[in-house]
């Protein structure tokens, strides 16, 4: 299937690692350049050296903290001066600290709304002007299943990420006509980093081993496995695409069947 991306610009953020990875590794294969970002500078330009030498695009790796809007604004300085403009935005940020609501402090709370929902915010920002001005965008919100079935530890991810798609909703509304689709990718049980750092808190919490945190989790789907990060970034690729022109407003799970819900 023709994606029509070569030529395109993604902005894929958190791409040194994981979902994000996978996601930059997917769209760079159909020929999309790459503006990736990541906190940490060694394996962001190991990254960014890795995708350019197997694929042959053209990869600006740049280190930002995504919850700092300076860093932001530099990151879309450097997007716009490399490609003029950014075609596909995919925001990502890791996902919050686990604990139940009492263990997370007031800063705890504002720290995953900076980097959990205004990240979101303000990358959205940055590229909508020119998407408008080109007739053409695709925004695609990494955020997870816990926004139609919570997941138990996990609060803060639950309650922002649910806000995101409060907002991406409302905006593929008011951006539609202007040719730009909004849609949210929610993973489920993924073999990332993110996963291991959960079972390790499972693991101490309530004194079951790591294997056996992995084994719960895979036994909660239909398929009985954990999904692989290149299955999740092949529903990102194909929403960046052409093909997917008439779908927006959506969030669609990537969970082998985790969620129990009709709708």
């Amino acid at each position: 299937m023709e994606f029509g991306l070569k030529g395109k610009t993604a902005l894929v953020a958190a791409s040194s690692r994981g979902l994000g990875r996978a996601v930059a590794d997917e769209l760079a294969k159909e020929g999309a350049n790459l503006v990736i970002c990541a906190r940490t500078v060694g394996p962001l330009e190991e990254a960014g050296q890795w995708i350019h030498d197997a694929t042959g695009v053209e990869v600006v790796a740049v280190p930002a903290d995504l919850s700092v809007p300076e860093d932001i604004d530099r990151l879309m300085k450097t997007a716009e001066e490399d490609f003029g403009k950014v075609d596909i935005l995919v925001t990502n940020t890791g996902g919050p600290p686990p604990g139940p609501f009492e263990s997370h402090s007031v800063e705890a709370w504002s720290t995953a709304v900076e980097q959990n929902l205004n990240s979101v915010l303000n990358l959205t920002r940055a590229v909508l002007p020119a998407m408008k001005k080109a007739g053409w965008g695709r925004i695609i919100n990494i955020t997870s299943v816990a926004v139609k079935q919570p997941i138990d530890g996990l609060i803060l991810s639950n309650a922002v990420r649910a806000a995101v798609t409060g907002f991406a909703k409302t905006l593929a509304n008011e951006v539609a006509s202007s040719g730009i689709t909004v849609n949210n990718v929610m993973p489920g049980f993924t073999r990332t980093e993110r996963l291991d750092t959960l079972a390790e808190n499972i693991s101490e919490t309530q004194g079951i081993t790591v294997k056996e945190a992995f084994e719960r989790w895979a036994d909660q789907s239909p398929m009985g496995r954990i999904g692989e990060p290149h299955e999740f970034a092949a529903l990102v690729a194909f929403l960046a695409s052409e093909r997917a022109s008439y779908i927006t407003g959506t969030s669609i799970p990537v969970d082998g069947g985790f969620i129990q819900a009709l709708l």
